[in-house]
């Protein structure tokens, strides 16, 4: 079986801000996923929320950039919208973009992450398990660092350094500044480590698309590498990016991928999508509650069986104990960082502002810019 993972998510209302989809908009959510089940259209969905975004994490035979699949998810965050907008929800449908696309949803807003494969239960991969990041309140660059330390660093990674995995990873990096499509540039760690780190250094331009197996040629990681104000021209949320990655046996574990996420690192992002703050590792459903609006990350994972269903429950990664001292630190991060306001490094620069009244207040101010005068008094006569 050709089996594909899909993900997409969108932010389509929330209640009492942007913090979280109301009750209706899951269920509605799910109500027509199951649906799509039922009728052979997927084999397995789940459905989850990270911040206000809702995620719909799917399988089927139909490829990546199915219409049919995509199309499904796009009416599905339309009968979201619906019921955000009768109920008075702040933001509703504000990361559906397009008026009607017909076909792959990608570009038209939603965060879409997909990677197919061979599933047959055998050889190289005789389980599949797979985990699904999602993110709220930053940008897709937020994956580079912990993706970078986790496919790229036998300092996290130890497994980098047995037989499956010794040839290392190629990184497909995304310049996410080019509009005019997808630009892509394929680099191999460890050969282009430092070539690597070079691109991922900029969050806010590059990012990851995808890393690939240099020993199997198996496709690991998918990220929705898109930028939300890139599509619109103006700031309609931040991207929030979605990320699937398979784990074990020939790839990386579960613990050696998610422990760069403990770094609480900084991103840009929070409220505006224009501060640069800590991501703080959250269990599944978390609502954006706490002060200063933190980027936060969810990661569930999954195993498939040989149907291609999501085999039993599901794991929390991040709901666990040992993530409260990192969500500890994360705050205390955040505290400080945000003590110094809106100077210097606290804020992201001008030209990656996303909030549009910025730029308005800025632009307005430098047309009252005028050179100074420096002749002496009786030149100037």
């Amino acid at each position: 079986m050709r089996l594909t993972l899909s993900v997409i998510k969108a932010d389509v209302g929330s209640v009492g801000g942007h913090t979280k989809p109301s009750s209706r908009m899951m269920a509605t959510v799910e109500g027509e996923v199951a649906k799509a089940i039922c009728n052979g259209l997927l084999i397995d969905g789940f459905i989850c929320h990270t911040g206000d975004d809702i995620a719909i994490i799917m399988t089927h035979t139909r490829g990546e950039g199915s219409s049919e699949v995509h199309q499904l998810a796009w009416k599905t965050f339309l009968a979201a919208t619906s019921v955000a907008k009768t109920s008075g929800l702040y933001g509703a449908g504000q990361d559906l973009l397009a008026d009607a696309p017909s076909g792959n949803i990608r570009g038209a807003g939603p965060g879409v992450a997909e990677l197919s494969f061979d599933h047959s239960l055998s050889g190289a991969r005789p389980a599949e398990s797979f985990m699904v990041f999602a993110a709220d309140k930053c940008g897709p660059g937020a994956y580079n660092l912990p993706l970078y330390l986790a496919f790229a660093d036998p300092m996290y990674c130890a497994g980098l350094m047995l037989p499956p995995m010794i040839k290392g990873f190629r990184f497909h990096v995304i310049d996410m500044d080019n509009t005019a499509g997808d630009s892509l540039l394929e680099l191999d760690a460890p050969d282009d480590s430092y070539h690597i780190a070079a691109l991922l250094r900029d969050n806010e331009r590059f990012g990851i698309d995808r890393i690939i197996s240099r020993t199997h040629g198996e496709v690991v990681v998918a990220v929705s590498a898109q930028r939300l104000h890139a599509i619109a021209g103006k700031y309609t949320g931040k991207d929030d990016p979605v990320a699937i990655v398979r784990n074990q046996g020939i790839f990386p574990a579960p613990e050696e991928i998610i422990s760069p996420f403990a770094k609480a690192h900084f991103v840009g992002g929070d409220a505006r999508g224009s501060h640069v703050m800590p991501l703080m590792p959250v269990p599944l459903n978390t609502p954006v509650t706490g002060m200063y609006c933190l980027p936060i990350v969810s990661c569930v994972g999954f195993s498939i069986d040989r149907e291609g269903r999501f085999a039993e429950s599901y794991t929390d990664f991040f709901d666990n104990p040992a993530w409260d001292e990192v969500r500890r630190r994360a705050q205390r991060k955040a505290i400080e960082m945000r003590s110094q306001g809106w100077s210097g490094a606290a804020m992201l620069p001008y030209s990656e502002l996303e909030y549009g009244g910025f730029r308005d207040t800025v632009s307005g101010l430098l047309k009252r810019f005028r050179l100074r005068d420096d002749r002496k008094p009786e030149a100037a006569e």
